[in-house]
């Protein structure tokens, strides 16, 4: 984050603004995003590529461990010839008399570089300490004959340090909330320039030769001061674009599936002795009178059978498990009938629960912990509803192919 400084002066938060240190970090990442080999990007979920970025180019603020301190105490020769209550005949040259060293260590959680980074409040007269690896070391040398009392110093200096660290400690935090949004603003605007780009190449209908050049793999640039995330793993293959179901149709079709719970409830005796396949075909009906008859029920593909879908072209953009609760052993089961199926990069899915007789908490509880457990999971979706979840999985073998996952739970009568 921070260029070339001179640390043996021992001169804190002073070498280089730290607004200057914290843009250029933003920049930095910024020329990443616009570096990485266009196919290594495009295959690569933005997720994940933005997860990366921001564990990259997060600063760690720099906490104090006070707990932890220690000093370190050894008899040395001190140079008193600056002692102006010493009657000293030649003041050029040192005079060493025997005396003490007491250091004091204060071990620190953050970026050791930080501690020469100026904030935009600052003294005049810096704190002076010596960084050596993960621990602020104060120095203090008096002649055995007048001993320092140095418990004064060392507090004042630590206060001063402190207070620096509070000033930067706001503009770190700005500047880590800012930055995941930066990263995905980034990451979506140049995938749509390569989408862009890649559809008026294909519009002209003459085949793309590969650069002999081309990387065909990615190194990540060494990252100091903390552990370096590893790229999202992805294929520098040729990218080809896929067919994407819009988020704003799935929407529409859950909120079609949902809508049924209320007719559930309106009349329950017409549903109280329904199986699954019956159940189901009352949401294939709206479904196909929403979209135009494209949800099919029991259509066979690949490694099995489904309940709905939505295709398009050789594969699903849309798929629907419709399964009774009986336990998290059984529901595990469908998440991975519903992984299956081949499905495009960005393929949407839901799982509609049937819950008869048990308790809402315990079907709740069930579904989150065997999702969350599961191998394909990948992170959770801000999505808030009183009786269902959202996750995104990845597909069998390709973590970049995602999958949302949405599970509703309607209480069918018993």
């Amino acid at each position: 984050m921070i260029g070339f400084i001179d640390k043996s002066k021992g001169l804190l938060f002073s070498s280089i603004p730290l607004d200057n240190s914290l843009h250029h970090t933003m920049e930095t990442m910024r020329q990443e995003i616009e570096k990485l080999d266009s196919n290594r990007f495009l295959n690569t979920a933005q997720e994940d590529l933005k997860d990366y970025l921001v564990e990259k180019y997060s600063v760690t603020p720099v906490t104090l461990l006070r707990e932890q301190w220690y000093i370190e105490h050894q008899e040395v020769q001190v140079d008193v010839r600056h002692d102006e209550h010493r009657w000293i005949s030649d003041r050029n040259r040192p005079v060493m008399i025997p005396g003490e060293r007491t250091e004091v260590h204060v071990p620190f959680d953050g970026e050791p570089d930080l501690f020469y980074a100026r904030p935009n409040r600052f003294t005049m007269n810096p704190p002076q300490a010596l960084i050596i690896k993960n621990e602020i070391v104060l120095r203090y040398d008096s002649p055995a004959d007048h001993p320092r009392d140095i418990r004064p110093l060392v507090d004042t200096v630590l206060s001063e340090i402190e207070q620096h660290l509070e000033w930067q400690r706001g503009m770190i935090n700005t500047h880590n909330i800012t930055l995941p949004s930066e990263a995905e603003q980034c990451i979506r605007q140049r995938h749509g320039r390569l989408l862009a780009q890649s559809q008026r190449i294909d519009s002209l209908g003459i085949p793309v030769r590969r650069r002999n050049d081309a990387p065909t793999t990615y190194a990540v640039p060494t990252v100091r001061r903390k552990a370096v995330p590893t790229l999202p793993p992805a294929t520098t293959a040729q990218f080809k674009p896929e067919p994407v179901w819009e988020l704003e149709s799935y929407e529409a079709a859950l909120k079609i599936m949902q809508d049924m719970a209320l007719v559930m409830e309106r009349s329950p005796a017409a549903f109280k002795s329904m199986d699954e396949e019956t159940l189901r075909q009352h949401f294939l009906v709206q479904l196909n009178g929403q979209f135009e008859g494209n949800a099919t029920g029991e259509t066979f593909n690949m490694e099995g059978k489904t309940d709905i879908l939505l295709r398009e072209g050789d594969r699903n953009v849309f798929i629907v498990e419709c399964k009774f609760w009986k336990g998290p052993k059984a529901f595990g089961a469908a998440v991975d009938q519903l992984l299956g199926y081949s499905t495009w990069r960005d393929g949407k899915s839901a799982i509609l629960v049937f819950n008869r007789g048990t308790d809402t908490s315990t079907v709740l509880t069930g579904i989150d912990n065997t999702v969350k457990s599961h191998d394909n999971f990948k992170r959770v979706v801000n999505w808030p509803h009183e009786s269902g979840f959202r996750y995104i999985l990845h597909s069998n073998g390709d973590v970049n192919r995602e999958i949302i996952l949405t599970v509703l739970v309607f209480h069918v009568p018993t």
